[in-house]
This record gives structure tokens, sequence and C-alpha cells, in this order.
């Protein structure tokens, strides 16, 4: 794999936690932010890699498998059994090589709140993307990876940067404000030159020189696109 090919290849960070706090439920990925962004990726033509913290096939988010959370893509995803292995083995984070990928992307779900958000492996490889100035691409709750960064580490690479994730008021209309580590609205707030977002629930992306974020659920195939745009790769 090599960023000198003209195919790009793009690297999706997926979390390994699941464990819903201490509410004795479960959590993950949520299925839409990543089955989304895949498809916009690999319709494009880009090679993706799927990595996670412990590697293997990372937990699921249940409420992301109900069937008022589902589209188009999550039951082309469920159905692709190239995708299905690809889930099934994720490689391990610390394997990866930042060197090897034109830009990286990280779905959401409330996993990332418990492990992204403190893996030093996760501040690393993220501070090599944005030292390179490769396209950083984040959705709902993966934004939560930039808490990972060394506080001078997020004011050098995010500073500067406005920004958007899962605000309090969407966390609050789930019942989870009292059950996340921290909320993650405010996190950003606190790291980033602004944070902006749009009615809940509704597609809301920003891109900021080369990152992107996206608020929500319905934020997730917009902001691939607006990564891909970055890479100058044209998608459907």
């Amino acid at each position: 794999m090599s960023t000198s090919s003209s195919t790009p290849c793009i690297l999706m960070v997926l979390t390994s936690h699941e464990e819903l706090g201490d509410t004795g439920n479960k959590t993950g990925f949520w299925l839409e932010e990543l089955a989304a962004p895949y498809y916009a990726f690999v319709d494009a033509g880009a090679n993706v890699t799927l990595a996670s913290p412990a590697g293997g096939r990372p937990p699921l988010d249940p409420s992301s498998d109900e069937d008022d959370a589902q589209t188009e893509a999550t039951e082309r995803f469920k159905s692709d059994t190239e995708a299905q292995n690809r889930l099934d083995s994720t490689t391990q984070l610390s394997d990866i090589d930042p060197a090897d990928y034109d830009a990286v992307f990280f779905p959401g779900g409330h996993g990332p709140m418990w492990d992204l958000a403190t893996s030093d492996t996760a501040a690393k490889l993220l501070s090599r993307f944005f030292e390179d100035g490769k396209p950083v691409g984040a959705v709902c709750h993966g934004p939560a990876v930039f808490t990972s960064l060394p506080p001078q580490d997020a004011r050098k690479y995010l500073g500067d940067k406005t920004l958007t994730a899962f605000t309090n008021t969407e966390e609050a209309a789930v019942g989870l404000a009292d059950v996340v580590p921290f909320s993650l609205a405010d996190e950003l707030r606190e790291i980033a030159a602004g944070f902006e977002h749009g009615k809940n629930w509704e597609s809301f992306v920003i891109m900021d020189d080369n990152l992107v974020t996206g608020q929500n659920p319905a934020s997730s195939a917009p902001a691939a696109h607006a990564l891909l745009e970055l890479l100058g790769v044209t998608s459907n």
C-alpha cells in the first residue's frame, strides 16, 4: 500500500469499547457511520483499511442495528461478504503506519468516548496525519479522538480550527448525557477555535483546511464525500 499510488488509501478507525458506562448496556461503533463513509470511499475507487485499538471484530452498538436506524448503506454493508470479512479482521491500531495512508476517518458510536479519547496510540497516529497535512475526518462521537491529544498538540493542530460533533442537546435527547464520561461538545469547545452545529439529527458538516467533521449519523456520507473532495477524488 502506498500513498504514491493514484488510488487513495483511506484508514477508518473504529472503537473497540463495548460497555456503555455503568449502565450494563452495550455500545460500540455506529453502523451507519461506518457503512455510509465506507461505500462513499469504496465506490470512489479508494482502498479502505479498517482498524481498531484491539484489532479483530469491533463491537457494534446494538441501537444502530435496530430497524429505525437502517439505511441503504447499512443494509448493503450487512449483506456484503467482503465488508464483513474486513470488519471481522480489523488491523490493530498499533500496527498501523500512517505513512501508508492518504487520509484517516473516525466513525462514531459512543465507544470512542472511552477508548479513542484516551488512547496514546490514537494520539500519535492523529499527530502524524496532522503533521503531514493529510485529511482527517471524524463524525458524531468520532471527534472524541481529538481529546486524546496532549494539550500542546491539541492547541497546535486544532487551536485555529472550527469543527462540529454530536451536541449536548442530542446527547440529552438519547438519554446519555449523564452516562458518557465527558461532554464531547464542551471538550471540543475548549480545544478548538470554534464549535458549530446544525439542528438535531440533521446533516451538518464543517470543512476547515484538511479537517472534516460531521455532527451526527446523518452527516456520515456528506463528511466522507468532503474528505474525498480534499483528496481530489470525484465521488458519486
